[in-house]
Parts: structure tokens; C-alpha cells; sequence
């Protein structure tokens, strides 16, 4: 048997993380669990898979996760303290971390720090950490697969390829549901709009991030540490249809193409997995029926977090991190109405501004930026938008 702790059980990671389990993988056995405050679904989860911990955010989740799972409930842990004891827990081969934001730091690392399969969905671990994060790894001996779709493309594909003939990485974007939006109508979109994604179906954090495009920006700093592989040859490309994920160009002028259904099934198999893949998962893309395959350049002046998250790279150490904190404040904003849409790039662009960056030599490092960036946000927004 193979054990697993699934960190972001009750979003919509974890949950097909956990239904891809029940139907393609008899052989793993599911030891640890952690949510935040959906106590209820957790109980579901609990009284389904008897894990042997259950972590949850604060006391009061806690207490009515022991009266909702009554005599299946397990252990309970709390807080990042418990997140980061289910991370390493020795029963554990492999740990999903699939947190939305900077709360997945720890869990990452301590994963990493204890030698285990790290099955990445939490892009903020990179981000902030860098190349601190893939170097623990082989320092250690931990094994990271991204399950992004789309570095989980790149990570398939270039298992194939010399590193020394890869001449550039593609990263696939939807364009997101504002991609043939006016600009001047940018301005007075609703959240609801804009959690309205025509392809994928994600958290609202990560829903918003791809209105804005910054998914894709948090995605060329994942990738650049992923696979060590310079920013500069690292780009996005606009493909509606979300049928292709990734695509590695080669030197001789090929490229080599990752494609498939728009399901996060797929790539979660594929880290439970690896090296061997597990079929029927998802049904066979039929290209003759799709008869053609749009690609576009993105519009970097109607989406200007591209470009930012390419500044925070190239300022480096401290900046991802004050990137990636700065949007999270922004985007929580806009999701409460206090800001407008076009405003998340304008508050990120001006933490950016103040900011110093200074090498990320421990996690304590880019958390310590993390914070005073969501705090430089907060105040920009009480000062400019209340």
C-alpha cells in the first residue's frame, strides 16, 4: 500500500485529489487530511477514508469536526503548526499540498525537509521560496511533481528531452473570461464576472488570478525554479480551448506538445502515479471533432500582472513574495467590493515599487516579506480606495 496526506482536502483540488483515489487507485491509502473551516465536508472525507489525523485551522473548526465525525474522528491538529506535523508525517509516502496562497509554504517545505513524493498544487511554495525549495529536495532526496496542469505538462514532456536542446517552455492560458473584454470595461466588471472562467473550474482566488492574468505569472517563476530553466525563455501563450497545456521548443525548432481535457484529474493521477501512468482517467481528446487549435499572443497592456510577475523575478530574492502577498490582499479586495478590477495591478505594481528585495536563504525569509507586503497593500487600498 501507498499512504497519503492530502493537504487542501476540501477544496477543489483535494476533492478530485480524493476522487481520483476512490476510482483509479486501490492500492493508496489515505492517512492524513487537512482543511480549513468546512469542518463538514471534512467529517464526510473522515468518516469515508479513517485517516489518522485531521488537521483544521483554529479551535472552534476543530470542535465541530469531533461532533460532525463523531466516533470516526481522528486525531486533530491545528493551525500551520498542524500542517506542518501532517506534512511530515511518517506514515505519509506521498503529500498533496494543494492550500491556496502563502499558507502552503510550510506544509511544502516540511514535506520536502522529510524525503516524501511532494505532489505540488500550491504555486505559492515556489514563488516565495524560489530555488530554496528544489534544492531541499535534492539535498534530501525528496521527489517534487508539480500538478499544475501546466507543469505537470512541462514535467511530462521533458522527461523525454536533453535539457541542453530545450530553447523555450510555453505555458498554455486560457485568456480567462475578460480575454475579449474592452478595456475600458475592465473597470466595472463584477467578481461574479469574474468568476465566471469559461474553461476551468477553480477556487475564487486562483479564478481571479486568471482573469488578471497572473496566474500566468506566478506560473513562469514556478517554472523557472521547476525546471531551471531562465525567465527570458519561459513564455505564455493565449489558447482558449484549454486543450493544451504546455509545449517544450526544442533547438532544431520542433515543439513538442502536451495536450489533453481541461480536468485537474489528470495531472493529480499522474503525480499519484509516476513514473507510470494509470488509465481512464479522463476520456481521449478527439482532436478531428475539435478540427482546429487557436493560439494568441497575450495582451500585456489589458493584463499588466504578466509583466509584473516578470519584474518581481528579475528583482529577485524577497520580490515573488511581496508579488504574490500583494495580490492576495488585492484580489481579497476585489472579491469583498472594496477595490475595482483594474485596480489588483495597480496596488501590486505599487508594493513592487516600495519594495526591497533581500536573498530567501530560510522560509522565514520570504514570509517575513510576505507579511510586510500585505501590509504595504492594505494601506494602499485604506488610503486610495476606502
Amino acid at each position: 500500500m501507498t499512504s497519503l496526506a492530502i493537504i487542501g482536502s476540501t477544496g477543489s483540488i483535494g476533492t478530485s485529489a480524493i476522487d481520483v483515489v476512490e476510482k483509479h487507485f486501490p492500492e493508496i491509502c489515505i492517512v492524513g487530511l487537512a482543511a480549513g473551516r468546512n469542518a463538514r465536508l471534512l467529517a464526510e472525507q473522515i468518516r469515508r477514508h479513517k485517516p489518522a489525523i485531521a488537521a483544521v485551522s483554529d479551535s472552534e473548526t476543530a470542535r465541530r469536526l469531533r461532533d460532525l465525525a463523531g466516533e470516526s474522528c481522528p486525531e486533530i491538529l491545528i493551525g500551520v503548526e498542524g500542517l506542518k506535523e501532517l506534512a511530515r508525517l511518517p506514515e505519509a509516502d506521498i503529500v498533496l499540498v494543494s492550500v491556496s496562497g502563502a499558507l502552503g509554504v510550510w506544509p511544502a517545505w516540511e514535506a520536502v525537509r522529510s524525503k516524501k513524493k511532494l505532489a505540488l498544487a500550491t504555486k505559492e511554495a515556489l514563488v516565495l521560496l524560489g530555488e530554496l525549495l528544489p534544492k531541499e529536495a535534492e539535498r534530501t532526496g525528496a521527489e517534487i511533481i508539480p500538478v499544475d496542469s501546466e507543469h505537470s505538462a512541462l514535467f511530462q514532456l521533458m522527461r523525454g528531452v536533453d535539457p541542453s536542446d530545450v530553447e523555450r517552455l510555453w505555458l498554455g492560458a486560457s485568456g480567462g473570461p475578460f480575454r475579449d473584454a474592452e478595456p475600458e470595461t475592465l473597470e466595472n466588471v463584477t467578481p461574479d464576472e469574474a468568476l465566471d472562467h469559461p474553461v476551468w473550474k477553480m477556487g475564487p482566488k486562483v479564478t481571479i488570478d486568471s482573469a488578471t492574468l497572473m496566474n500566468k505569472g506566478l506560473e513562469i517563476i514556478e517554472a523557472r525554479w521547476l525546471f531551471d530553466v531562465p525567465a527570458e525563455n519561459i513564455s505564455v501563450v493565449i489558447h482558449p480551448q484549454g486543450l493544451v497545456h504546455a509545449m517544450v521548443e526544442i533547438t532544431d525548432g520542433s515543439i513538442f506538445m502536451h495536450a489533453g481535457m481541461p480536468d485537474m484529474k489528470s495531472p493529480i493521477a499522474y503525480a499519484f502515479s509516476h513514473p507510470r501512468r494509470v488509465t481512464g482517467v479522463l476520456p481521449t481528446l478527439d482532436l478531428a471533432r475539435v478540427g482546429q487549435l487557436i493560439f494568441e499572443e497575450p495582451n500585456t497592456q489589458q493584463f499588466p500582472c504578466l509583466g509584473l510577475a516578470r519584474r518581481a523575478l528579475e528583482m529577485g530574492g524577497t520580490a515573488p513574495a511581496a508579488l504574490n502577498a500583494a495580490d492576495e490582499v488585492a484580489v481579497e479586495a476585489f472579491l469583498n467590493g472594496h477595490i475595482n478590477f483594474t485596480a489588483i495591478p495597480r496596488i501590486i505594481g505599487a508594493v513592487l515599487e516600495k519594495h526591497v528585495p533581500l536573498p530567501v536563504n530560510q522560509p522565514e525569509d520570504a514570509l517575513e516579506a510576505d507579511l510586510h507586503a500585505r501590509e504595504a497593500a492594505e494601506c494602499i487600498i485604506k488610503e486610495n480606495y476606502n
